[in-house]
């Protein structure tokens, strides 16, 4: 079985379902820093514009997430898992009005792990397939 580069906590699960339930297919991008600091980010599905300079890394509970190719450049050596902990996030991510945010928590890959990897693919490229 491939190694997943992304994961999710049930607490992330649970907050997916709500916010699935309201808004529909969800998607996810990390983003690279700015005024929403580096976050996991929740969108509507197609509401966040993925091209050519982004990467699918999987998927989170049904959603698909991707990261920049630059930031994964320096993230691609570790696994992500995003989680919900309370607090106004200060983004454009759709659990904001919750009451909650998401975050990431990270940890190299074991070598073992990294080289039974799933392979990356440019976004573009993958919403074109999908």
């Amino acid at each position: 079985m491939p190694t997943s580069r992304v994961l999710a906590t049930q607490a992330a699960e649970a907050t997916i379902d709500l916010l699935r339930d309201e808004h529909g297919p969800l998607m996810f991008h990390q983003s690279g820093g700015c005024c929403d600091g580096s976050s996991p980010m929740c969108f509507t599905k197609g509401e966040f514009r993925i091209g050519g300079n982004d990467v699918w890394l999987g998927q989170i509970h049904g959603c698909d997430f991707f990261m920049s190719t630059s930031q994964f450049e320096y993230w691609q050596h570790t696994q992500l898992t995003i989680d919900v902990t309370k607090g106004r996030g200060a983004s454009f991510s759709l659990e904001i009005p919750l009451g909650v945010r998401f975050l990431i928590r990270s940890r190299l890959f074991t070598e073992e792990e990294a080289q039974a990897m799933e392979p990356v693919r440019n976004g573009e490229e993958y919403l074109e397939q999908a």
